[in-house]
């Protein structure tokens, strides 16, 4: 998939989304995350597709679309984590897991994506934000 083919599939799924089709969005970044070239992109634009859908605030239950698109960024976030150890990753792994109901699995990744940031930078609002994920937990 090249960048310019990723760019447009955001940008129809970032249209969906503000027209008030969020279901439609969900279908797309699912349908995006689950393509098997969207792993051949560059992690950083991987990573900006991936945030769109999974570090957006949203309240109450998560609709049955939003959790398969949730489960449709656990291969590639997996993908990341295992290549480039970031502990941003660990926290979207986290998020998707944590949507999709394996809360032991969200645990896990939160802890370790704020063992890798303490190391980095603990005063980082990552490493605030990994704090605050696993107390909930």
């Amino acid at each position: 998939m090249s960048k310019e083919a990723l760019v447009s599939a955001v940008k129809e799924i970032v249209t969906l989304a503000r027209s008030g089709d969020a279901e439609g969005s969900f279908d797309g970044y699912a349908a995006l995350f689950q393509r098997p070239d969207f792993v051949q992109n560059r992690p950083e634009d991987q990573r900006q597709a991936l945030k769109l859908l999974i570090l957006a605030k949203r309240t109450g239950q998560p609709s049955a679309k939003l959790v398969e698109a949730h489960r449709a960024a656990i291969a590639p976030l997996t993908d990341l984590v295992s290549q480039h150890n970031e502990p941003e990753d660990f926290e979207m792994l986290g998020i998707c897991h944590l949507v999709t109901g394996n809360e032991q699995a969200a645990a896990n990744m939160f802890r370790q994506g704020l063992t890798l940031e303490r190391e980095r930078n603990p005063a980082s609002d990552l490493c605030g934000r990994l704090m605050t994920r696993v107390a909930s937990i």
